[in-house]
């Protein structure tokens, strides 16, 4: 199933990806796709009412498609969970995760503009696969628990600010939590349409050039061990998302640091959960 939210900026309607291809209103359900709809038997809802037929179709033609969750209460990151990323950025490869966090209001929708933060010289792209949590991970026994609390996958554009991010801070946090730095989408796709996370191919190219052409398969930890881990540390709640990590093909990691500037357009995807693309202005 692909969960999606339609509309302006704060005035988003939940819908659902119908498999003939139509979009289906879910407002008779739910008034959000966020945690307490997740967490509350939503999905199976949904598919309930997809299987009787009882969802109004809406012609989304020419309409905003929203980040396909709303408000979520963080954003998790994973830094350097690909081998050749951190091989790229001269770094090694970590024996632990590296958590940091991300601003949750960065997540914006996945064809809005991206803002390059004034006195940005050095702003990069990150395409990867989100997770977002659906029921609450307290302490988990075990990798093989975090199943249970994944209601689905989402592509994920963590842009970052190279110079704020490593050169102004000892944190990431600088560089990771300007505005507009998070688009999340279209779809939330549910663990079931999804099948093995381990096993997504993703790409990411700038201005038609493509950069980055990676697969899951190449992460360091996976992301039952993610979940299972970040459980340990803090409580992930029904609506948080976590973001595990880019493979190689960065702006930082190439000789001629190729960073964005304004009308510069990326297009990044990852196999089954669609495709998003953002032109970058100037803040």
């Amino acid at each position: 199933m692909k969960l999606l939210r339609v509309g302006a900026p704060g005035e988003e309607a939940p819908a659902v990806l119908a498999e003939d291809g139509t979009v289906r209103l879910l407002t008779g359900l739910t008034g959000d796709v966020d945690g307490a709809f997740l967490a509350g038997g939503g999905v199976e809802r949904v598919r309930a009412a997809l299987a009787a037929g009882e969802l109004p179709a809406l012609d989304a033609d020419g309409l905003r498609i929203g980040a396909p969750v709303a408000r979520p209460g963080k954003v998790v990151c994973i830094g350097l969970n690909y081998r050749d990323h951190a091989a790229e950025t001269g770094a090694a490869i970590p024996t632990r995760p590296v958590v940091f966090m991300k601003d949750p209001a960065t997540v914006v929708g996945p064809y809005d503009e991206v803002l390059i933060p004034r006195g940005s010289v050095k702003t990069d792209w990150e395409v990867e696969l989100a997770v977002v949590i659906g029921r609450r991970a307290r302490y988990l026994e075990s990798p093989a628990a975090a199943a249970a609390c994944v209601a689905g996958y989402a592509v994920s554009n963590d842009v970052s600010e190279r110079e704020f991010q490593l050169e102004f801070s000892a944190q990431w946090d600088l560089g990771k939590s300007c505005e507009t730095f998070n688009p999340l989408g279209p779809w939330l796709v549910t663990p079931d349409e999804v099948g093995d996370p381990q096993a997504l191919g993703m790409r990411l190219s700038v201005n038609g050039e493509v950069r980055q052409d990676g697969d899951t398969k190449e992460m360091v930890f996976d992301v039952p061990y993610l979940v299972w881990y970040l459980s340990q540390y803090m409580v992930l709640n029904p609506g948080d998302v976590v973001n595990t990590g880019t493979p190689a093909g960065v702006a930082l990691g190439r000789g001629d640091q190729p960073y964005l500037r304004a009308g510069d357009v990326v297009e990044l995807s990852v196999d089954g959960l669609g495709t998003q693309r953002q032109t970058f202005v100037d803040a």
